[in-house]
Parts: structure tokens; C-alpha cells; sequence
């Protein structure tokens, strides 16, 4: 294919070429369309959307990069691929193409670069760093490093990149019958992963000129999240070094010097979490590279129930500060000002995510994002530029330029499809639960929405269970909506967004307080006359589909469930999947305290007590909550006399990757609650 593109001023000198890559121009028209010319969400609309992930600013600032992801029907693969858009939002370029995935862009300091991570053109299954010169130019391809870069940060002067690297796995012996799997490792599975063996993730050091690479860390632990000191004499990164790492999540944060044979120093030396990865929150130096800004995290005890606040500890060594000690609320991403006087982050709380604000000395919180908007991401550029990732539940993920207190659009990828849906009205809700407690969610209505009329109702149940559902666009949550369904949800107890008690509330107490919750969400919607009692319907994914077993072995209204990735005999899980540390950090070991063990294996243990339809779903390679689980659920239910289904996605982990299984698994759902919820009238047509 000819390869066709015009020219884009950049920067005054630097210009993107025709020979560079496939390259165009989106001037993007107004799309808009009346409300009578919409149309409902359909599942051929999950290959439309373009899902729009981590902007970055320019050096410069006149323009941000993204990532662009679509799912392609034809290849039944996500691909996902480099844009850059104008700051002033006129003019959008495709940076690259091709069936394999580019991610992670960083400009080069100076604004001449653009680097990304891809497996483009490499013979092993491993993303390696790729440059592209804005002058001119094809990307070009720089490392070749068998274990693959997972994430990577340039110098402040642009000569060196500091290379997230993997170990390698060893080399497979040709036409040979495969090693035997050696292990002797505490927590030795891992999804996506699979069997762990003795590989971990180190630092190294990356000249873009001589093309060299030199290790900086190396040892029987990860080194993770590298960031540059101001002069780039040194880097902070996050690691977990003690006697066996794999025992805690004691995360800690190091300081090594830029070159080969420094030895690292421990920062942060205490028993709390500090910048677990999970968190995706690199630590960050001040401007004049005397602290350290990063997230604490809480004692080991309370693994993922702990809250994570703003924290910065001086480089020399000391104490920890923690910048607000009294906001009970999780934060990630956090930043200093270029002038170092306050610091930006993302704040979480209750359905929502801002983007706030704080002085480096603490004090007062300035919340620079709206109600009713989740910000994911955000860079900060100069001259006081700020670019942010947002959705709501109207919009999918897009950029955004924050200028005062309003948002404007520099990204529209979604903009002709979202001109053309009619969607469901998404509401916040608030309830009281059986013993008081006040719980928040969301409730999604038909497009066509009467009131007085009563709605068959599904209640949708998140996974976590520390997370929460938000005011984001949720696809599957439209699709149930425009086929008639009132879309109920609930942020129960364990949930995060609502303070550390809250979120603890469930410790070692799965299905109790939590299951209480998300059954007075239902109760709310049907005593608002929303929802038809007779027509109730349950499910989740993950922890989601646990909670939707305990809510069905103790409440026979549903009518139908579906249960994905899910587990109800816990005791099968020790050993099998990846939570050796937070099963006994949380209910001890099972030859300790096996009455604990049972009671929160009701489900199975009491499967007896079930008697809605349900649908149990899985891939056979999840190792997070492993296939057998969900065979075990199935098994009981199916030897009862019970109406179920096992569905089981080949080659897929924990989260389903290939687009005809997540279309698939959504073509599901809606034939197993039509099934049960809406039966066919004598016409043969079913009713809302």
C-alpha cells in the first residue's frame, strides 16, 4: 500500500513528511444529529469505538500525543496506534499504522523525538523502543532486548533513556520436548505471566546515539517506575527487596546513581506500601532535586483495603511527610509544579476521579475538575498547559486541554459515532442499607425511558472488590440499557472512593455487608417504581461474579445471573491462583482457621440454596481466578437439576483480549437475561 500524508508545521522547523509514516489530517467536521435520528447502542458499535489512552504535551506545547486502540472484526485483534493532535485542537495526525500495536509515546526533551514502545517487525512477542526523528524520517526500531521494555523515560538533556527491561526466558530447545517447569517460588503464578520462574524486571540505561545499553540494577527482585533527578545524575524507582519478595507488597522507594556499578540506596524504609506498581504512579523529584514525591501506602496487614496518600521524604534521607494526612481518599498520578510550590494529582471520590491540586507545604485542596467526570490521565505542559484523558457517562475517553475551571476538546475520535447513538440516562443514587449504612450509585435508564413504567433490572456487580463503578462511559451498561433494561449498580462496602473504613468494612467478611448493599440498590429501584420485582437479573465479572454467587446462594428474586471469572469455594483458590500473600494476610491459612475459610465458601458449600439460572463464564487461562472455579460452580449447580451454562474463552486470562469473545460474551448476556427476564409473548415477540 502506498503510503500517502501532507506535511504538518511543528514547532516552526521540525515537520512530519510524506515518506514518514501514514499520516493525515482530521479536520473533523461538526458532526451533530437531532434526537429523532439517533439510534440505540448496538453490539456492532463496540468495533466503532476508538479507545483514547495516555496524552502527552509537547515540549514545546503545541501538541499532545495519544494512544488510539480499536478492535478489528476482520483480524479479531485490538490494535492500537499513535496520533498527535493540535493544542488549538484543528488539526489531528496519524502518527503510525500497521496490525501490530504502538503504545507509550514520549517526546525527547527538546521536542525533536517522539519515542514509543511496539513489537512491531520483531520476531519475538516483546515490545522494544522505537524512535521517530519529527523532521523527518521512518520510525526506526533502537533496542533488541530479548526479555522486551515494559517502560522507559528519557534523560533531562535527551542522551540517555532509562529501559525498563525484562529478563529473558530461557532460550527453547529446538524440535526438543519442552523443559519441565521448575518451581520453588512462594507466589509462583501469575496472569498473564503464568508460571513464575527466576525472572524479574531490572533498569538499564539506553544511548539513542551509540545504540548501546548498559544494566543498572539487577538481582532476585523487580526494579520498576524510573524517574530522572533534575541534573540526570541520578533515579528513583520502585522496588521490593527483602528477604523474599514475594512474601509482602513492602514496596519501597531507591535512589541510584545514572551509571554502571552505582549501588542503590533505600528511601523509604518502613513496613507500608509505598508506590506499589499497581498504582501506576512513578515517583516523581522535586525541581530542585532535593525531595521525592510518591504515594504511601498503608501496613501490610491491610493489603489492597489501605488507603494510599501524597507523601515526599528528602532525598538526603529522613522522615516521610505526608502532604494532606487528613483526606481519606485514594490518589494516584501525583506531579510537581514546574515552579515546585504545589503538587497535581488525581483524587478518587465517591463516582468520581478530579484532577486537584495542593501546595507542597499542604493545606488547602483545589479540585480543578467538575461532577459527574472521571480524569484518568494527565500531563502537564509549559506555560501552564495541562492536557487530561476524561470521560463521563455521556462521552468516552478523550483529550482534553484544562483551561480555568472549564475542559476543551482537542481529541474527537468518538465524536460522528456518539452524534449518531441515543443512550441511556446514566443517574446517581443514594440508599440506605440494611443496617443503615448510607451506600452510593448509579442507575442507568432506556433511551426510551417512561416514567410510572416498571423496567426488567439488572444489577451489574464490580470486580475489585476495592475499586469503584464511576461516572464513566460503560459500553456494556448502553448496550443492556437501549435493549430495554434499567441498568442498576452499586458501590458497596469495600469499595474504594469512600474513605479506608469503608473500604475495609468487608475484610475477611466477603458476602456479608457487601451482598447486604448491593440488594438495597435493588430494593431502592424498585421502591422508586423503576424496576419490575418480577424481572430481576444479576451479575459481575472477577470479584464482581463472587459477589454475584453469595448474593444468589442467599436471595432467590433473580431471575437470572451471570457469573464471570468468579469463585465460591474459596479453599480451592489457595494454592491455584495468584493471591497466595492476601489469602492468609487476610483469612490466614486454611489449616488454621478452616472455619473462616468455610464461611466464606458459603456458596458452594450451600450451593443447594440457589436456584436462579445461572451463566458461569471464563477463560481457560485466567490465573487470577482460574477456570476450575467457575467448573466447580457449574458442577454443583448442574448436579442440582439447576439451569446453567459454563462458557469457556481458549487462550484467554483474566481479562478477555480477543474481540469476537468480548463481543461474544455480551451476545451472551443479553440472550441469558432476554431468556429468563423477557419471555416471549404468543406474538413471539418479547416485551420491554
Amino acid at each position: 500500500m502506498k503510503r500517502l500524508g501532507i506535511p504538518v508545521a511543528v514547532r516552526g522547523f521540525v515537520r512530519i513528511p510524506l515518506a514518514l509514516l501514514f499520516v493525515f489530517a482530521l479536520h473533523l467536521p461538526g458532526a451533530t444529529a437531532r434526537a429523532a435520528d439517533r439510534r440505540p447502542v448496538s453490539l456492532d458499535d463496540l468495533f466503532a469505538l476508538r479507545d483514547v489512552s495516555d496524552p502527552r504535551v509537547s515540549p514545546e506545547g503545541t501538541w499532545v500525543a495519544y494512544t488510539v486502540t480499536t478492535k478489528d472484526a476482520k483480524t479479531d485483534k485490538a490494535d492500537s496506534d499513535l496520533f498527535m493532535t493540535s493544542w488549538d485542537g484543528a488539526r489531528t495526525v496519524r502518527l503510525t499504522t500497521g496490525p501490530e500495536k504502538e503504545h507509550t509515546p514520549r517526546f525527547s526533551p527538546d521536542g525533536q523525538f517522539l519515542s514509543f514502545l511496539s513489537s512491531r517487525g520483531y520476531d519475538a512477542d516483546t515490545d522494544q523502543l522505537w524512535i521517530m526523528n519529527r523532521a523527518g524520517g521512518e520510525a526506526e526500531r533502537v533496542t533488541d532486548l530479548k526479555g522486551g521494555v515494559t517502560d522507559y523515560a528519557w534523560s533531562p538533556d535527551g542522551k540517555r533513556i532509562v529501559l525498563v527491561v525484562d529478563d529473558p526466558e530461557p532460550e527453547p530447545q529446538e524440535n526438543k520436548t519442552p523443559r519441565p517447569i521448575v518451581i520453588d517460588r512462594f507466589q509462583f503464578k501469575q496472569d498473564e505471566s503464568g508460571y513464575l520462574g527466576p525472572q524479574h524486571s531490572h533498569l538499564h540505561l539506553f544511548d539513542p546515539v551509540s545504540r548501546k545499553t548498559e544494566a543498572l540494577t539487577s538481582g532476585a527482585f523487580s526494579d520498576l517506575l524510573p524517574s530522572w533527578s533534575p541534573d540526570g545524575a541520578s533515579l528513583a524507582f520502585v522496588s521490593k527487596r527483602g528477604p523474599d519478595p514475594d512474601r509482602d507488597d513492602n514496596w519501597d522507594i531507591y535512589v541510584v546513581g545514572a551509571k554502571g556499578g552505582a549501588t542503590a540506596r533505600r528511601l523509604t524504609v518502613n513496613d507500608l506500601d509505598d508506590c506499589d506498581p499497581e498504582w501506576e504512579s512513578a515517583p516523581q523529584w522535586s525541581p530542585d532535586g532535593k525531595s521525592i514525591l510518591y504515594l504511601q501506602g498503608g501496613p501490610q496487614k491491610l493489603i489492597y483495603y489501605a488507603g494510599y496518600q501524597l507523601a515526599i521524604v528528602p532525598v538526603a534521607g529522613g522522615a516521610p511527610r505526608l502532604l494532606a494526612p487528613d483526606l481519606d481518599r485514594n490518589v494516584t498520578l501525583p506531579r510537581f509544579a514546574a515552579d515546585g510550590k504545589s503538587v497535581y494529582f488525581l483524587l478518587e471520590d465517591d463516582r468520581d476521579v478530579r484532577l486537584a491540586r495542593i501546595p507542597v507545604g499542604g493545606g488547602r485542596i483545589d479540585r480543578l475538575t467538575g461532577d459527574r467526570r472521571v480524569i484518568v490521565a494527565y500531563d502537564l505542559g509549559p506555560g501552564g498547559r495541562i492536557a487530561v484523558q476524561s470521560t463521563t457517562p455521556e462521552d468516552p475517553d478523550e483529550v482534553f486541554a484544562l483551561e480555568g475551571a472549564g475542559l476543551r476538546a482537542v481529541s474527537r475520535q468518538n465524536r460522528d459515532l456518539m452524534a449518531r447513538l441515543a443512550l441511556g440516562t446514566t443517574e446517581g443514587i443514594a440508599f440506605k442499607s440494611k443496617d443503615g449504612t448510607e451506600v452510593h450509585g448509579l442507575v442507568v435508564k432506556p433511551p426510551d425511558f417512561k416514567a410510572g413504567t416498571k423496567y426488567p433490572t439488572i444489577l451489574r456487580i464490580h470486580g475489585g472488590p476495592t475499586m469503584q463503578y464511576q461516572n464513566e462511559f460503560t459500553f456494556d451498561w448502553q448496550l443492556l440499557a437501549a435493549h430495554g433494561y434499567v441498568v442498576v449498580t452499586a458501590n458497596p462496602r469495600g469499595s474504594t472512593g469512600r474513605g479506608e473504613a469503608y473500604c475495609r468494612a468487608i475484610y475477611a467478611d466477603w458476602g456479608n455487608k457487601d451482598a447486604q448493599d448491593v440488594l438495597a440498590a435493588v430494593d431502592h429501584v424498585v421502591a422508586q417504581g423503576i424496576a419490575d420485582p418480577g424481572r430481576l437479573g444479576v451479575g459481575g465479572w472477577s470479584y464482581g461474579g463472587m459477589l454475584t454467587n453469595y448474593v444468589i446462594a442467599q436471595d432467590t428474586r433473580f431471575k437470572a445471573a451471570t457469573s464471570g471469572a468468579s469463585i465460591s469455594n474459596i479453599l480451592a483458590g489457595y494454592g491455584t491462583d495468584q493471591y497466595i500473600r492476601e489469602y492468609e494476610a487476610e483469612l490466614g491459612t486454611p489449616w488454621s482457621h478452616p472455619d473462616l475459610w468455610a464461611h466464606v465458601s458459603f456458596p458452594f458449600l450451600h450451593a443447594d440454596r440457589i436456584t436462579t439460572p445461572t451463566l458461569f463464564l471464563c477463560g481457560d487461562k485466567d490465573f487470577n481466578v482460574p477456570l476450575l472455579n467457575s467448573e466447580q460452580m457449574y458442577q454443583a449447580l448442574r448436579s442440582l437439576g439447576r439451569d446453567t451454562r459454563l462458557v469457556i474463552y481458549p487462550g484467554q486470562h483474566h481479562g478477555l483480549t480477543t474481540p469476537s469473545y468480548v463481543r461474544d460474551r455480551l451476545e451472551r448476556y443479553l440472550a441469558w437475561y432476554d431468556g429468563h427476564l423477557m419471555p416471549k409473548p404468543a406474538g413471539g415477540v418479547a416485551g420491554h
